[in-house]
């Protein structure tokens, strides 16, 4: 009976002690609030990270140059994309029913002789072409004379003749398709691609 007296006057004057004690943390503390209240970690947040940087007095110096180079390796590579473009682009053209060079078309070939020594490791594909009359037949023919006109004064100014190859479209691929005067002078013309 004592230690049932002992168990009633516990509860009654410690039990309300400690809910006292635990309910009342504090003035400006809160108690454990989410999952911490319940036993659980609070999940981390993700901290910032700060760029790296490289250290040391030198790394301004590495960056300027880096760049210098991009830029003037750019540069060389815009020089070279306009003048392939301007070879491409400049075409030696023939008088009527002819496949011989004019002095202006032979000092044009000069120049690209000059680019084809720059530029070695370049195949041109040398095309023929001629404007609409005539037949089909005789008109292959007269773009192919025209064709290698051009890859024999090229060879004798000492570009190799394994780089230059011919072919002949004849009439089938005018640059101005119309029918006059201007326009056939325009498509009797050898021009150049590259293989």
């Amino acid at each position: 009976m004592k230690g049932r007296l002992w168990m009633v006057l516990m509860m009654v004057f410690i039990l309300p002690g400690l809910l006292a004690t635990v309910s009342c943390a504090p003035k400006g503390q809160k108690g454990p609030t989410g999952p911490e209240q319940y036993g659980q970690a609070a999940p981390q947040r993700p901290q910032r990270e700060e760029p790296i940087r490289p250290e040391g007095p030198e790394t301004g110096a590495i960056d300027e140059e880096e760049l210098a180079r991009r830029r003037a390796e750019e540069a060389r590579r815009r020089e070279m994309q306009a003048s392939r473009e301007a070879f491409l682009n400049e075409h030696i053209y023939f008088p009527y029913d002819s496949s011989e060079l004019s002095p202006r078309a032979q000092s044009k070939l000069r120049k690209k002789a000059d680019w084809l020594r720059k530029n070695p490791g370049l195949t041109a594909i040398i095309e023929g072409h001629c404007d609409e009359r005539g037949t089909t037949e005789y008109n292959l023919a007269l773009g192919d004379r025209r064709a290698e006109s051009v890859k024999i004064f090229l060879t004798n100014l000492g570009i190799a003749p394994t780089r230059l190859l011919t072919i002949s479209y004849g009439e089938e691929r005018p640059i101005d398709p119309a029918h006059s005067e201007a326009a056939w002078a325009k498509n009797r013309r050898a021009q150049f691609v590259f293989e």
